[in-house]
């Protein structure tokens, strides 16, 4: 069983049997089908169906002459409207399926973010007619969790917001010029950690560590697209599978200055979110990367 079903409302799933039945459902009342050619005998085909706005399982595999489906594998899947990121994004095939991972270098997260990359059939296409793919584009992060916890923000004032963003916007550029082989942001970067480590030391033996820390994006587990994060909460609601009748929080959350959109079984959240509030758990990221979009 996939670990995420729960989290978007399958957590009664526990046997072979109830989920034959679920892939039946699925490829009897898929709201979408997507594939591409890679040769001719070999082809990826990509069926979904949603159980809640943007919330759904793709199967993925391959059709063979007679039309018949034959799933490899399938996955959750949670679908999101802010773009997160513009950068360069590498893609790699995972080793154990016909999965890929798509991986970009964003200043203010601090370490190469990956994720797991949903559009594989679109990639796939791009690659085929040989497109370039190596520049920029659009792309959209989202996450699914299977446990978390609600805790309080950080009380500050207008000033100290507009600080905040200030360094951090300063600090973006000095990670930018460091990355040409610039020597000065390369000192200033050393200094400025090595201030930041005294600081969060002395503060620490005095004050919590979530009243230092305000978010926070690291990787968690063995797996590439797991982080632990702390982000803001800027919208949440909650929202029902349709099929199953279980409750879901789906909330926007601003980590690290990065929008990603979150879902995560009412029955898995400690607290009650609201924006404002931020979370603290650990995700399975994942990713859109929009090739046709300028």
């Amino acid at each position: 069983m996939h670990s995420y079903l729960r989290a978007i409302g399958f957590s009664d799933i526990k046997h072979r049997k109830d989920l034959n039945k679920l892939i039946e459902n699925i490829l009897e009342n898929a709201d979408k089908k997507n594939s591409v050619e890679l040769s001719h005998r070999e082809s990826i085909v990509e069926i979904s169906k949603e159980f809640s706005e943007g919330l759904g399982i793709t199967l993925r595999g391959d059709q063979d002459e007679k039309g018949k489906f034959h799933m490899e594998h399938y996955f959750p899947y949670i679908k999101g409207q802010t773009i997160s990121t513009r950068e360069e994004a590498g893609i790699n095939k995972r080793v154990d399926t016909e999965a890929y991972t798509g991986m970009c270098d964003d200043y203010r997260v601090g370490v190469s973010l990956i994720f797991y990359l949903q559009n594989t059939v679109d990639y796939l296409d791009k690659k085929k007619k040989n497109m370039a793919l190596n520049t920029s584009f659009p792309i959209i992060l989202t996450a699914l969790s299977l446990e978390g916890r609600i805790i309080l923000p950080i009380e500050m004032d207008e000033v100290q917001v507009r600080n905040i963003s200030a360094e951090t916007k300063y600090r973006n550029n000095l990670i930018a010029e460091a990355k040409k082989g610039n020597q000065d942001a390369i000192d200033n970067l050393t200094i400025d950690d090595i201030d930041l480590y005294a600081t969060v030391s002395r503060r620490a033996k005095k004050e919590d560590v979530y009243s230092i820390v305000d978010t926070c994006f690291i990787p968690y587990g063995s797996e590439s697209d797991n982080y632990s994060v702390i982000g803001t909460i800027k919208e949440c609601n909650l929202i029902r599978n349709t099929l199953t009748n279980e409750e879901i929080y789906d909330m926007e959350l601003s980590c690290n200055d990065i929008l990603f959109r979150l879902c995560i079984n009412k029955e898995d959240l400690l607290g009650e979110p609201k924006a404002g509030r931020r979370f603290k758990g650990n995700i399975w990221m994942q990713g859109y990367i929009g090739f046709d979009t300028p």
